[in-house]
């Protein structure tokens, strides 16, 4: 959904450890149009919106007042009361979802997931809005339950955080992914605006327009994943890669969320590439074991990197957090720490 409303940079979150916090979400109030005219259409059935000179037709139990709260490539996000449950939503309009077949694929692999999925660390969709006339339609409108904010508006922001708060995003996002790996499910596209917040620490892994199930049997594509968060099988063209890459991406946010500011902001492919090596070192032979010839030969002619102490270039990451880092972000998919709980309460994330 790639985030939530945006957040006021002086917004304070609770210096208390979040997990003992008692406070209540508090509803996104993003600033903007704050009186956008209504219509009522097809009978009384819809109601008409005009935002941003687009128009944003829902079903009538959506009342006014009606907030814009994100815009994109893929469309308008607002917010709005479902009068029948009294829940805020955040309602997402896909216009023209059908006229690109890849970005209808999307569209319709992220509804049949979502649908199928829930768990406290995945956003819920609240109700597909039908069309007015379902013979004739080109817009899809989704309601998904409304966050405040996204882990990418936090990081960029001026908030402090503390060990507490990073610890708890992090558990939250591993227990989320555990649970969709569990169901055989790639996210392949986890990057901090795809991780919603509320003003009660409470995370949320959200756009699957890019998962896939493990079991299909075509191939792989290595489209996937923002380039900053994609592993090295990904940058190395792999098509046979596993859950693995989404826990490269979880290595990358967290340090990210440490550091505020992206640990591998590559310009391009190669950058990307050398930018790991640079941290992680050049990879032994037996870590390229799972890579084709070509790949092997690839990274064989590049210059060779001496691996870096994470330790020394974060030193104010706690040590034993810098050691699950370290097994998450293995340039050997194989040796990849995986998100089962069982093996990270010995780490920093589960206290004891």
């Amino acid at each position: 959904m790639d985030g939530g409303a945006p957040q006021p940079a002086d917004t304070v979150m609770s210096e208390a450890a979040p997990a003992q916090q008692q406070q209540q979400p508090q509803q996104a109030q993003p600033q903007g149009i704050e009186n956008i005219p209504a219509t009522l259409s097809h009978g009384g059935r819809f109601i008409q919106y005009n935002i941003f000179g687009n128009i944003f037709e829902v079903t009538a139990k959506y009342k006014p007042p009606i907030m814009p709260i994100g815009k994109g490539a893929y469309g308008i996000v607002c917010s709005a009361l479902n009068s029948e449950t009294n829940e805020h939503v955040a309602i997402k309009k896909i216009a023209n979802a059908f006229d690109n077949k890849i970005d209808a694929k999307r569209t319709l692999r992220e509804i049949k997931l979502l649908r199928h999925m829930d768990h406290e660390n995945v956003v819920a969709i609240r109700d597909i809005i039908p069309p007015p006339q379902r013979e004739v339609f080109n817009d899809v409108y989704i309601a998904y339950e409304l966050m405040d904010t996204d882990l990418h508006q936090i990081i960029r922001s001026n908030q402090a955080l503390s060990e507490e708060h990073c610890q708890y995003f992090l558990y939250q996002i591993l227990r989320g992914l555990k649970y969709i790996h569990s169901a055989n499910v790639l996210h392949r596209d986890l990057k901090p605006s795809n991780l919603l917040l509320n003003a009660n620490c409470d995370l949320k892994i959200c756009d699957f327009g890019l998962a896939r199930v493990t079991s299909e049997t075509d191939f792989m594509t290595e489209y996937v994943v923002t380039r900053w968060y994609r592993a090295p099988e990904l940058l190395l063209n792999s098509s046979d890669y596993t859950a693995a890459i989404d826990v490269w991406s979880v290595g990358c946010i967290f340090m990210e969320l440490m550091d505020r500011k992206p640990l591998f902001p590559g310009r391009d492919h190669v950058q990307q590439l050398r930018l790991l090596m640079e941290l992680i070192g050049t990879p032994s032979e037996a870590e390229l074991g799972f890579l084709n010839e070509n790949a092997k030969k690839y990274i064989r002619q590049l210059p060779l990197y001496r691996r870096q102490s994470f330790t020394e270039k974060f030193p104010h990451v706690h040590p034993l957090a810098i050691d699950l880092v370290e097994k998450m972000l293995t340039f050997d998919p194989r040796l990849r720490l995986t998100v089962s709980l069982v093996q990270l309460k010995r780490h920093w994330l589960i206290p004891t």
